[in-house]
């Protein structure tokens, strides 16, 4: 009998509970979808858009070591600069580590590419090494992801509209541009009546930053996701990239270039490219052509981070160990000997090793611990010099 009247008093609150819990959710559902009824079926709703577009040199580039480029979105000028090989070539004349810097007030934003030689890869987004990547500055005044997209191969040249339906008013843009393939014109489109125009002054000082697969951004899925990027965003400080994937190995050329590059100071990710031997061969004279000619400018050297295919190969972990053994090992002396020399250790990791892509190379959050590893480092080391 107690269980009958219990069962009973239970099914009674459900019943009288029911209708009045019903009633709350079906009322929020009917002002959330008269809502957007009353959008869709506005006949004053624009059913589609036209755009106006502007090249993205004209509006002006950031990120960029050399302004008098041929090609405006190349990094290098690989006809001025000898020595390279044809892959080195194809590197210098990507776009990684380029952006462009705009205010608009279209509620559209879109982008059209003309593209020279395509790049593809496993091991990496074709967000990233294609696409672009839009950052837009919030009511905190703190640059926030907005959107990000790339065109099917197949759709060339299409309009690829990368955010629409943005509420009315004036937004700061930063548009980075694809971090492994060539443009040859980059046109940014906006809604036909609405403005687009330059956006001085966001960005303060330059400082490069030259490595390998790390430091172009490899294995990220979007451009603004490698770690010189996300530190440029974290310090408002302007990154010129020179990252050159599998090929940052203190090659003589590479040097010619980074000595005709003016800038406050220079950062290098040089241990991961070159073996043991080469790092003993190539680091003295790599460091003395700079010195002589950045006098007085700090010369910032990262370890090489920990591989996680070291985890149960030996043979790379013997590769790797010797590597990072010799970089310390001569990095010592280097700092001792020269009072603007530096060397800085990096951590990609968590403790998890949940961070790698492929066994080399970090995902998005790997490069953000790599980038937290280094950037109070980085900065102490800058403030010495008065570049804040």
């Amino acid at each position: 009998m107690k269980r009958f009247i219990f069962a009973a008093t239970v099914l009674l609150m459900v019943c009288s509970c029911s209708p009045k819990l019903y009633n709350v959710t079906k009322s929020y559902d009917d002002k959330h979808f008269e809502k957007l009824q009353a959008v869709m079926d506005n006949p004053t709703t624009p059913k589609g858009t036209g755009y106006s577009f502007t090249e993205a040199s004209e509006i002006g580039l950031v990120g960029k070591m050399f302004y008098d480029t041929p090609n405006p979105y190349h990094r290098v000028d690989t006809v001025k600069y000898k020595g390279m090989t044809k892959g080195e070539n194809f590197q210098a004349r990507c776009s990684a580590g380029l952006a462009v810097i705009f205010s608009t007030n279209s509620s559209t934003i879109s982008v059209k590419t003309q593209w020279g030689q395509l790049y593809t890869s496993v091991a990496t987004m074709p967000i990233a090494y294609r696409g672009y990547d839009l950052y837009i500055k919030n009511k905190k005044g703190e640059w926030q992801w907005a959107a990000a997209g790339a065109t099917k191969p197949e759709k060339g040249e299409d309009n690829l509209v990368l955010i629409k339906d943005m509420a009315p008013g004036e937004k700061e843009c930063i548009l980075y541009l694809p971090n492994y393939c060539e443009i040859v014109s980059c046109k940014i489109g906006v809604e036909v009546g609405s403005h687009i125009k330059k956006l001085d002054g966001q960005f303060r000082n330059k400082i490069v930053f030259h490595g390998s697969s790390y430091t172009h951004g490899i294995s990220t899925s979007r451009p603004a996701m490698s770690y010189p990027m996300q530190f440029m965003r974290h310090t408002g400080m302007q990154v010129l990239g020179f990252g050159m994937s599998g090929n940052c190995k203190m090659q003589p050329y590479f040097a010619a270039v980074l000595e005709n590059v003016d800038a406050d100071a220079y950062v290098f990710d040089s241990f991961s490219n070159p073996d043991y031997k080469m790092i003993k061969e190539r680091l003295q004279p790599f460091i003395d052509r700079l010195i002589a000619a950045h006098p007085g400018k700090p010369l910032i050297f990262q370890q090489t981070i920990y591989r996680e295919s070291r985890n149960f190969d030996h043979g790379s972990d013997d590769f790797e160990a010797a590597k990072q053994h010799m970089a310390d090992s001569l990095m010592k002396i280097a700092v001792k000997k020269y009072k603007d020399v530096y060397f800085i250790q990096t951590n990609p990791d968590d403790g998890l090793h949940e961070w790698s892509v492929d066994g080399t190379h970090p995902d998005d959050y790997g490069y953000s611990l790599w980038e937290r590893s280094i950037e109070k480092s980085l900065l102490r080391i800058l403030r010495k010099y008065g570049i804040k």
